[in-house]
């Protein structure tokens, strides 16, 4: 039987000011799968990003810049994992958004299948969903034929049992309480209001329990107001830094390290002001694409 799912959509809706403290701890992920950009390409606009930017991929610098990612997530002490590309699947290398993976309230391992937009992102789930199964994941395809572009868009809360989920041009609001259900874990709802900011990812990271990078406009008011309901330590991240450089596409591991793009100034002094190890790596091909250091991993324990 699947537990009752919890949604939260309003300030009103958190239990106690120790809202947090009462949630159980969850381990922070030691892996995490990335997918070599060998036929990274962008034919086609599927986000404001990728305007003009068809034909313009140098894959010889891609991979250059996929390497050096991959190497600053092997020295933090990660195991990196590495799926196979796909001929005719040119996005997979950003392999946050065909699965969103944790562990249940048993400690099963579970993986949510994502319902892409795009026919061409359809494509590579299959992958995906083989991949996660050959690791003991119990695999979910959700109910409903509600579009959910998985990990993209529902975040976990680190060291926590709670998940963020936003929710607007790539996924509907619907899918997530019976993700709550299937994890036994909270969904504090967020709202996207703006073209540019299509995923959760590209506007909020959580860095640790208490502190998380934001942009805020590209949320609606009710998710403004949760968040910083939730976060003590909150840094906002200014328009340039979001857009131009994907600051908040950052990748956070062990509530120390914070992996981002190269160039984030105001955004790692904060960071570094509190105490976080910040590694600065280049993904400006995969911008193009409209993604940056998160959208290219996925993190699981």
């Amino acid at each position: 039987m699947t537990p009752q799912s919890t949604i939260i959509s309003h300030v009103g809706q958190i239990p106690s000011r120790n809202f947090l403290d009462d949630l159980p701890r969850m381990p922070h992920p030691n892996s995490v799968l990335m997918c070599s950009p060998e036929y990274f390409d962008v034919i086609d606009v599927k986000n404001p990003f990728m305007e003009n930017q068809s034909g313009k991929i140098d894959r010889a610098h891609a991979q250059k810049q996929w390497d050096a990612l991959r190497r600053s997530l092997a020295e933090i002490g990660l195991n990196v994992e590495l799926i196979p590309p796909v001929s005719g699947c040119e996005d997979m290398v950003f392999t946050a958004n065909q699965t969103f993976v944790g562990l249940d309230d048993n400690q099963h391992k579970i993986c949510v299948l994502g319902r892409m937009k795009f026919a061409s992102r359809q494509r590579e789930v299959p992958h995906f969903a083989a991949w996660f199964k050959r690791q003991g994941y119990e695999i979910h395809a959700l109910n409903g034929g509600y579009l959910f572009e998985g990990g993209g868009d529902a975040l976990w809360h680190p060291g926590r049992r709670l998940i963020w989920g936003g929710y607007g041009q790539r996924t509907a609001p619907e899918v997530y309480s019976e993700i709550s259900g299937l994890f036994a874990a909270p969904v504090v709802l967020l709202p996207l209001q703006t073209e540019r900011f299509y995923h959760l990812d590209t506007c909020f990271c959580p860095v640790d329990e208490t502190t998380a990078l934001v942009h805020f406009p590209a949320l609606a008011e009710s998710g403004q107001e949760l968040i910083r309901r939730v976060f003590t330590n909150l840094i906002e991240v200014d328009e340039h830094e979001a857009t131009d450089l994907f600051a908040c596409n950052a990748a956070a591991f062990h509530g120390r390290n914070v992996v981002l793009q190269r160039g984030s100034s105001k955004t790692t002094q904060r960071l570094s002001e509190l105490g976080f190890q910040v590694r600065q790596v280049e993904t400006g091909e995969f911008m193009k694409s409209g993604g940056s250091v998160f959208c290219m991993t996925t993190a699981f324990v």
